[in-house]
């Protein structure tokens, strides 16, 4: 059998050996053109920001539903951005993003560059991340089944509750949510760290994150439901959406009365309005 490769091939390759893009992310780079794996949703006034697990890499999304790449990670496994799953906007607009095998959260500037890294290192599996009005950063760590702090400057990563959690949000009065694996899968954290159970009794199959909106209503994504949930302030969960389109519901943003869903089996992102549940699928064919 022969091999024939053109120079550009040969060209590719030999930046891979010699520690540079591999020829792989040279294809990618050229033919990619709307997310992968959308895992992780951000949503603000001006931007929305979703999180490409394999592509790797954050995409920014136009109001048209044009996703335009924003930040491009690295194929190499301890370079950033490899396998990033969480993204936060902050006020004055740049991103945080959460990558699992550099054990990083790295702030990139609204404009674009490098990803600045704050934590040397210091977070196990960052899944979920929540910044708070006093400029401290929350992680969900899926690895000490913990949620840890920092300040947004950088520096030390402490442990701030011993709470096994996969989503994380804030509520409009700034106080913490969470999504946990445990029996009680959903819970709201004071300043102390301290959780108090809002669902017991596991009703959900797997969920994702969580959001609250200004009246007290919190919405959970499940994905083996391939569900929505809703629990009223002080009630019950109900199931609150489901089936198709969702696939697999991970990501979760809320903004002026939408809901923004991360879908990856679907490979794209619901923005649902939450008075009439109408869904809009937000990246075009």
């Amino acid at each position: 059998m022969k091999f024939v490769c053109t120079f550009a091939q040969v060209a590719a390759l030999s930046v891979a050996l010699l520690g540079g893009l591999s020829a792989e992310e040279t294809v990618d780079e050229e033919t990619a053109s709307r997310p992968k794996y959308p895992l992780a949703i951000a949503v603000d006034a001006a931007e929305a920001y979703v999180v490409d697990l394999d592509l790797p890499g954050v995409w920014k999304l136009s109001a048209e539903g044009q996703p335009t790449l924003f930040v491009r990670g690295s194929k190499w496994i301890r370079k950033p951005l490899n396998r990033p799953r969480c993204v936060a906007i902050l006020p004055d607009g740049d991103l945080l993003i959460g990558d699992t095998p550099t054990r990083e959260v790295y702030r990139i500037a609204a404009a674009g560059g490098e990803p600045q890294p704050l934590t040397a290192g210091g977070i196990g599996i960052p899944m979920s991340i929540a910044v708070d009005a006093d400029e401290n950063v929350y992680v969900a760590d899926l690895e000490t089944r913990t949620i840890v702090r920092f300040p947004l400057a950088g520096g030390k990563v402490e442990t701030f509750a011993q709470v096994n959690t996969r989503g994380l949000s804030l509520d409009p009065q700034g106080q913490l949510w969470a999504v946990t694996q445990d029996k009680d899968q959903l819970v709201r954290i004071d300043s102390a760290g301290k959780a108090t159970p809002v669902v017991s009794d596991r009703p959900f199959q797997f969920p994702h994150n969580v959001v609250v909106t200004d009246s007290g209503d919190a919405f959970v994504t499940d994905g083996y439901a391939k569900a929505v949930w809703r629990i009223p302030a002080g009630g019950k969960p109900e199931q609150w959406l489901a089936g198709p389109p969702l696939i697999n519901p991970v990501g979760l943003a809320i903004h002026e009365g939408n809901l923004f869903v991360a879908d990856p089996h679907a490979k794209n992102i619901f923005k649902i309005e939450i008075d009439s549940k109408q869904i809009t699928p937000l990246i075009k064919e």
